[in-house]
């Protein structure tokens, strides 16, 4: 189940508001599509993206893929726990295996996300035309 107070993107990214801090992750079904995840590779701190940029890359036992930020910022933290045990994201996507958090440039960026609801429907949707 997608958590109601996250909001979701289409690549599969997940961002927690809190201030002007936004926590970004890979959402529950991002991980379970990868399998079991082995690699991360993330940014420094101090690192500035726009919305859509891309930020890292995962590597499962099955592929590679990118992650993209839903928002845009500078990176203020860096989950250095998930960088060293990879496998937390897919035991806890939402949380304790966040990726980063950003100072949000803009909170407007947020609203054009989805919600739960219509992120559930997104996916639901992408899996029928598999």
């Amino acid at each position: 189940m997608n958590p109601e107070d996250l909001r979701y993107a289409d690549s599969h990214e997940w961002v927690r508001v809190e201030g002007d801090v936004g926590t970004i992750g890979i959402t529950d079904h991002a991980q379970k599509q990868l399998g079991e995840i082995v690699y991360l590779e993330l940014p420094e701190v101090g690192h500035m993206y726009d919305a859509g940029d891309e930020f890292g890359t995962v590597e499962s036992v099955k592929a590679v893929s990118e992650l993209f930020t839903p928002v845009s910022g500078e990176v203020v933290a860096v989950n250095k726990g998930a960088v060293g045990e990879p496998g937390i994201i897919n035991d806890d996507p939402f949380g304790d295996g966040w990726l980063i958090k950003l100072k949000l440039s803009t909170d407007v960026e947020i609203g054009k996300l989805m919600s739960a609801e219509a992120y559930g429907e997104y996916v639901a949707a992408e899996e029928q035309e598999k």
